[in-house]
């Protein structure tokens, strides 16, 4: 099963939102909803950056590693590239 990592901008306070996924425009839905939380206090939101992966173990090892950073300009170079060169070989998901 595919995963994907995907980075939302709200359109309310231009803040960024990384989530992960096995479907894309499912979840961007349930975020445009309100069914979480955080993005409930903040949409709309538009899709700025998504990228698939092999499978959704590897998506949210990503999520988790982009997570970490907590840098708006990584962000936005990954953004501006399109692309996530992250290496997560070393990377571990939350337990």
């Amino acid at each position: 099963m595919k995963g994907y990592v995907y980075i939302l901008q709200s359109l309310k306070n231009q803040r960024f939102y990384i989530g992960s996924t096995n479907d894309l425009e499912r979840r961007f839905i349930e975020h445009n909803l309100g069914k979480t939380k955080y993005t409930s206090l903040n949409k709309p939101f538009k899709i700025v950056f998504s990228q698939q992966y092999e499978g959704l173990e590897m998506a949210r090892k990503v999520e988790f590693k982009l997570k970490s950073f907590k840098s708006r300009k990584i962000l936005e170079e990954i953004i501006g590239d399109g692309f996530c060169k992250i290496n997560v070989s070393d990377a571990r998901l939350k337990p």
